[in-house]
Parts: C-alpha cells; structure tokens; sequence
C-alpha cells in the first residue's frame, strides 16, 4: 500500500509526542572513520519506548539472527531515554572515539544530523539492497538529503482521533465529520459530562495542533530556493491557530490544566477515562489498550474543514542511521539491514504497533489488525512535514510554537502577536542554519 504522494516531505517520529526535539550538534571538523574493520563490537543506540519489553525481544531476535551469520562481530545496544538523546548524540557526533555505530533518530532530525556531518552516506548500499526497492518513496524521502541516502526508515507514525463508543453511545451523538463538528461535539459532552475533557489538547502538543493549521491552508514555513521563511503568522495558519486554541477554555479542556499538556499527556487522559477524544498516534494503540478505557473506544481520521474530509496529520517515525565515525562500516550497514528489514519490521509492528514502511508489510499490517484502517487512511488523505531544514530541531527544541499556543490560551498575547512574535524566532534559526 503506497502512502501518498501527496506527502510533500519525508515521512516519519516520535514517536510518542515528536521525537524532533533536537539541538543540533556543532559541525564537526571530520567524524570520517579511519578502516572498516570486519569483526569486533558494534554499538547501537535505540529510543527507550513507555513500554519497552516488546521492543528488546524483537531487537534482540534482529541482533541474534546478524550475530549468527557475521562470525567475529559482536552486538552492544543501549536504549537511551527520548527526552536526553539530543545531548547524547550531540556528544557522539563530536567525540567520535566514544560514539556508537549506529543510532536511531526522528525523521525530522536527518537534515540537522547531515549537516552536522554525523550520519554516513549509505546511498549505494540502500540501493543495492533488494528489501530497499519496496520501501515507499514517501518513506525513503525521510532517509534523504539531496540525492544520498543516510540511513534507513525504521517505521512511520500518524495520528488519528480516538473516542469513547461508551460516552457516545450515552449522549446518543456521531463521530464528527468535521473539524467545526470536531469543536462542538467537544465541547457539547463537556457540558454533558463536566468530569471529562471533551477533547484532550495541549499547548505543548505541537504535532496535535499542526493538523488544525494544515486544514486551514495554512503551513509551519515556506521554501525557495533552499532557504526557509516562516509562515506560520499568515492569515490561514492563523484561523488554524485560533481553531486549535478555541478548544482550551472552561468549555472543554481548561488552560489551567491543558496549556502544560503534550502528547503523551493528552494519550493518558484519554487511557485512563479523563477524556472523551484525544488526538493519538498509531503508536498510542498499546498504551490506550492498557488502559481503563479498553474494549471503550474507536478510532476514525481526524476531520478536516469540509465534512467527510479528513485533516492533514504529521507524518512522524523514526530511522536507523549508520554514523559517520563508524570504524566498522560494512558491518554496520548489514546490522542497519538486519534492523529495519521486512522480517524486523513485521514483528516490530505485532510487538509494537508501529507501522512498517514497506507497501507490501504495510499492507498485510493492514490486514491483520483492523485498528491500522484509520492511520493508513490518514496517510493515504495527504500527510504533511516539518520544514526539511536543519534548524527545525533548534525551533522544536526552543519550543516556538507550544510556547505560542501557551501564549494565547493563558490570554498573555493574542494570536496575531504571539504568531508574529513566533515568526520572528523561527526566522532567526532559519538565518542561522543558512
């Protein structure tokens, strides 16, 4: 099943609530590896998932299965928190001697991560690599920087709207059909049920929000020529910014206690029985199914502007990359191989949930758990990226646009300043990246 073309940028992150909040490291004079050595042992940093257990068996297995047919190499893997692996990599990528041979990272990172000269240029491999012909285009644009490839797609990421069948069921409404829908219905079992957030938001959920600003015709920036100028203050991104921001209030989820919220907190509202809606990822399946809320609710794509249309979501999911400083380089691209291939993706996503990016995985994933159904039509409808610049992950990291939203909904700025002002600061990373 090819994700559609209509994804203007690479696909792939966080996972989780967005695994784009980088620093991006220094350049560095030259991580360039000194031989390629065929035995020895590899080191391998891994995203350490909310429920990590079903991950390190199926790394585990990958791990088992490289070891057996590469005698002499031996494999080390270290999952490292989310919330630290900027600082982790930013070392890495200036003390080569201490660094790992391969690292999971956020799509979104690739371009930051290529020009600070970290990641190794595997575009003849990847090419090479009989698995790599059914990887989706889409997909394969994550791993991209120009025309070279520097790494490979791990899995992709999209969010939909989960809600609660039982609390519909109770008032007697319909999944909205629309984004205006969306807002009401929201705030309609509110009101009905004063005890539940409507629609969990956040004002740090930044890739909650993005989809409001997308179906408004809005976007984050714009490209010429190479060079980025944010767009987030133009008149469409700003009815996006107002219709995200309408959801904080008394009404539905107050701002007292949603400005501070991100992804994963809005997740857990959901899980634990505080909230009728939360907009989740693919990858939120596992957790909400542990929570109180299981055998409770559906999920369906999150409604766009014209009824029965569905809103652009942030295309997120990670990749495995070989690191420049690798002193073991055809070993570490056979292991990259063995980690994202079709069999450690399959499992991956019977473990994990995360969706393959693969089309002929993808497609038997869809197959098999009728939960996929949404996110692949959310793919399907036209996902969306963030600005394929390296100072994406200083303005993520900087926190520009929760900062914004929190802005407006604590009542501080109104949204033609706050967006102004964030305008500025996106700028200024764009000018400083070059």
């Amino acid at each position: 099943m090819k994700l559609s073309a209509r994804i203007a940028a690479p696909v792939a992150a966080l996972v989780l609530a967005g695994l784009t909040a980088t620093a991006c490291a220094p350049q560095t004079s030259d991580t360039s590896a000194k031989g390629d050595e065929k035995s020895g042992t590899l080191r391998v940093w891994l995203f350490q998932e909310v429920g990590n257990k079903p991950k390190e068996k199926v790394v585990d297995t990958a791990v088992a299965a490289f070891e057996k047919s590469h005698k002499g190499a031996k494999v080390e893997v270290e999952y490292i928190p989310v919330d630290t692996r900027a600082q982790r990599i930013k070392a890495a990528f200036n003390d080569p001697k201490s660094a790992p041979d391969l690292i999971e990272y956020g799509n979104s990172d690739t371009a930051g991560y290529v020009k600070d000269g970290g990641l190794a240029d595997v575009t003849e491999e990847f090419g090479a690599w009989e698995e790599a012909k059914d990887t989706d285009p889409i997909a394969k644009q994550s791993v991209t920087v120009g025309d070279k490839v520097y790494g490979a797609p791990f899995f992709v990421g999209v969010r939909a709207l989960y809600y609660r069948t039982d609390v519909f069921k109770d008032l007697g409404i319909e999944p909205p059909k629309s984004q205006a829908e969306l807002i009401s219905t929201a705030k309609k079992i509110h009101k009905a049920k004063p005890d539940l957030y409507g629609l969990a938001v956040g004002g740090a959920y930044t890739y909650g929000a993005m989809p409001f600003i997308w179906s408004h015709g809005g976007e984050i920036a714009g490209e010429s020529g190479g060079t980025y100028k944010s767009a987030i203050n133009s008149e469409k991104a700003r009815k996006g910014i107002e219709a995200y921001t309408s959801l904080f209030g008394d009404d539905n989820c107050p701002a007292a206690k949603c400005a501070s919220m991100g992804g994963n907190a809005t997740v857990t509202a959901f899980a634990s029985g505080k909230a009728a809606m939360a907009i989740g990822g693919d990858f939120s399946h596992a957790a909400v199914e542990a929570g109180s809320v299981k055998g409770k609710y559906a999920v369906v794509p999150l409604p766009g502007i014209a009824p029965n249309s569905i809103a652009p979501a942030f295309a997120g999911g990670n990749n495995i990359g070989v690191l420049k400083s690798s002193s073991h380089r055809t070993l570490a691209v056979d292991l990259m191989k063995s980690l994202t291939g079709k069999k450690t993706q399959a499992e991956m996503f019977d473990a994990m949930g995360f969706l393959p990016t693969y089309t002929d995985v993808l497609d038997n994933a869809a197959k098999k758990q009728p939960f996929v159904a949404p996110f692949v039509q959310t793919l399907g409808a036209g996902a969306k990226f963030v600005p394929a610049s390296p100072a994406w992950g200083q303005i993520d990291a900087s926190l520009v646009l929760p900062n914004m939203f929190q802005e407006i909904v604590s009542g501080r700025k109104d949204v033609a300043q706050a967006s102004d002002d964030a305008a500025k600061k996106m700028d200024a990373a764009f000018t400083d990246a070059g």
